[in-house]
């Protein structure tokens, strides 16, 4: 990697909203970071507590600039593209105002990123942050928290692979559809936006997972085999306030797939989205179940 004189500008995007009880915790992560060229950049969706004031008071804690923007909410796409947008850097780190990233997470994915001008992204472990432990949530824990071992195609460990590797997997269309994780233990290219866009404002839910497999398309992906940010599970937060609304995502994702990635599929699957959403093979299947009563 290039000394540390000449690291490039990696900004932490970090999109908010009623953020006061996490915030502290999220931005002291983010100013411990042992990686030296940061920007910190915030997109508020008009927050009514004091995430804004507290947020104000780290500016006199750090040398690191931190950027404040108001975002008339929109969904929470849209404020995560607005942060993208306002960002300086030349890569981009997501911080939710929920979680945590340990010291060497810029850096160590930083480090992966820079020696692999091809790849786009790169992403780490990650651990749980949970104010009250139950039955369920130790359930989440056990089936959520290595995503990476879901692929069945091959082993990901430390290093880069071809995204179109991930993307060929029998596995890519079952559970757990998210393989890579969140946000907060993703980091990506700049170059990524510019070549496949944004996050799709259209889906709440599976906005993220979505993101990480158009860009596999066009970029290696890099896997750091270590624990590198903290993801807090609890009530509030909107992954489950989204679930809980029951929004039709998957409909949606999976006619994006059929869209965008079904060339770069394995048989099994473009056959499962052929069925879906090829209106001639629609036809023939609701004939079969008809003529056979299935």
């Amino acid at each position: 990697m290039t000394s540390i004189e000449t690291w490039p500008l990696v900004s932490i995007c970090i999109p908010t909203y009623n953020g006061e009880t996490y915030i502290k915790e999220a931005l002291q992560s983010a100013i411990n970071q042992n990686y030296s060229n940061l920007e910190i950049v915030i997109s508020d969706d008009a927050s009514n507590d004091n995430t804004l004031a507290i947020i104000e008071g780290f500016k006199s804690k750090t040398n690191i600039p931190i950027k404040i923007y108001k975002h008339t909410p929109n969904g929470i796409g849209a404020n995560w593209n607005n942060c993208i947008r306002k960002a300086k850097g030349d890569y981009i780190k997501f911080l939710f105002q929920d979680d945590i990233l340990e010291k060497h997470c810029i850096s160590k994915l930083m480090t992966l990123m820079e020696d692999n001008p091809k790849t786009g992204l790169v992403y780490c472990k990650r651990r749980f942050l949970v104010d009250n432990m139950s039955d369920r949530t130790k359930g989440f824990i056990a089936y959520y928290g290595n995503l990476h071992t879901y692929w069945e195609d091959f082993e990901v460990k430390q290093g880069i692979l071809p995204g179109k590797t991930y993307l060929k997997d029998k596995q890519f269309l079952n559970s757990p559809k998210n393989k890579i994780g969140e946000p907060t233990n993703v980091l990506l290219r700049r170059e990524c936006f510019n070549k496949v866009g944004y996050f799709n404002e259209k889906l709440q839910q599976d906005l993220d997972s979505e993101y990480w497999y158009r860009v596999m398309r066009y970029f290696d992906i890099g896997f750091v085999d270590e624990i590198l940010a903290g993801f807090r599970l609890h009530d509030k937060q909107a992954s489950v306030i989204n679930k809980r609304r029951d929004i039709p995502d998957r409909t949606l994702l999976y006619k994006l797939f059929y869209k965008n990635l079904f060339w770069q599929l394995h048989n099994k699957n473009k056959w499962k989205l052929i069925k879906l959403y090829n209106p001639i093979v629609k036809r023939l299947v609701t004939i079969k179940k008809h003529l056979y009563g299935e």
